[in-house]
């Protein structure tokens, strides 16, 4: 995988989040786990973009990238002060962010309400203050 292919990534499983809140009757659960995958592609792209083909980066540091924490993930795209930063100075994206971070893998597990899937929803694509267009910015 390398970052065009995250990026990609990022893109077809938020639209496929879409489609599964569009449906005449709306698949929540798959919708929350599926747009919260978005999300940890977009890291992925943003880690990525941080090596050169001709760098190696420390083995550790790639086992690390292989988590679908949210969190984890940002520290390791080195995004916390700009993620701090900028949700200091806007609130709907500081709410978005929180939102967001709660998301995880154990989420397929889990039963959602369609509000709550709507919510992440938002949260990650929302124009100006969402947490995906924040990311396209770094990646």
């Amino acid at each position: 995988m390398n970052r065009s292919d995250f990026q990609q990534l990022a893109e077809l499983r938020i639209a496929e989040a879409e489609a599964l809140l569009t449906f005449a009757a709306p698949m929540a659960d798959g919708a929350y786990y599926i747009g919260g995958y978005a999300v940890e592609c977009a890291l992925k792209a943003c880690i990525s973009k941080l090596y050169a083909a001709e760098e190696w980066p420390d083995k550790k540091f790639v086992q690390d990238c292989h988590t679908h924490e949210i969190l984890t993930l940002v520290k390791l795209a080195e995004l916390e002060t700009a993620r701090s930063l900028d949700s200091a100075n806007n609130p709907n994206l500081k709410t978005n962010w929180s939102v967001v971070k709660d998301w995880n893998e154990n989420s397929r597990y889990e039963r959602h309400s369609l509000l709550k899937a709507q919510r992440l929803y938002e949260a990650v694509t929302h124009p100006t203050d969402g947490v995906l267009p924040w990311l396209k910015t770094h990646w």
